[in-house]
């Protein structure tokens, strides 16, 4: 299904009912994909909208306009345009960054916030020589593979898996490609996030090489005081394909445990 933004069209994976919604942000390479494993996990039903982010998948890919604010006003409009009165925000990565300024905005109907190996909102700390190989990553099969292998994983992928991160790493837009490792992990956010009130689960790979344990309990935990993190063993980065039925599992636990009125309030 598509959402005209203001800016661009949006691409959105939507199914099954049953509030809250779950809304989901992938990471800086993938698309609304990433998310089908956990999605096919989760317990019980849910409605669910896993989003494209501009540059990305069957999203538009504009020549500019990929700062966080950018990313989250389309994510505000796919929200209102399919009427979500009451959903959760799951973002992973570069998808898990802007979910804290969306969430930091205090949107109305966010009853929780779910960070899935997120990027920190402190800017990320990249020597030259990382930042010039973020940029070629997906340049090419070869590049894509050796990232997986590299960075990106610690459990293999299965075959069909591997396939996906390779399409979608390749296809996205040449901009975006860029942003991430240019600027837009530069941003500061820090400040802001410490106006999230809703319940937040930030869930970490033990054996993650880009959001470390570690880099998340100093740069997110101290930040958002009333969050509370899960590591899932042997994971890398890519947790959503390494481990969706664990993630799957937490997800439907952090339901749960949501009040009574967030969890079974009529309607999206």
């Amino acid at each position: 299904m598509e959402t005209a933004s203001t800016k661009v069209h949006i691409h959105v994976e939507e199914q099954g009912s049953g509030a809250p919604s779950l809304i989901f942000l992938h990471y800086w390479g993938g698309s609304s994909r990433t998310w089908r494993d956990v999605i096919g996990a989760l317990p019980g039903a849910h409605h669910t909208l896993a989003v494209d982010l501009r540059g990305w998948g069957a999203s538009d890919g504009p020549r500019e306009g990929y700062a966080l604010a950018d990313f989250a006003d389309d994510v505000r409009d796919v929200i209102a345009e399919r009427g979500v009165s009451n959903f959760v925000l799951v973002g992973h990565s570069m998808g898990g960054k802007i979910a804290q300024l969306i969430a930091s905005q205090k949107p109305e109907g966010l009853v929780g916030l779910v960070l899935v190996a997120p990027s920190p909102p402190t800017p990320l700390a990249l020597p030259p020589e990382v930042r010039e190989g973020m940029e070629s990553a997906y340049s090419s099969a070869a590049s894509v593979e050796a990232t997986i292998d590299h960075v990106l994983t610690a459990k293999l992928l299965t075959e069909d898996q591997r396939k996906q991160v390779i399409e979608d790493s390749l296809r996205g837009g040449a901009v975006a490609k860029l942003a991430w490792p240019r600027y837009t992990s530069q941003e500061d956010i820090s400040a802001a996030v410490s106006a999230i009130t809703v319940p937040t689960l930030v869930i970490a790979g033990e054996l993650d090489r880009v959001d470390s344990v570690s880099t998340l309990e100093t740069e997110l935990l101290t930040r958002i005081p009333h969050a509370v993190m899960r590591v899932l063993r042997g994971t890398g980065h890519l947790s959503p394909l390494e481990s969706p039925r664990d993630i799957a599992e937490l997800l439907g636990q952090f339901l749960a445990s949501l009040a009574p009125e967030a969890a079974t309030l009529n309607g999206r």
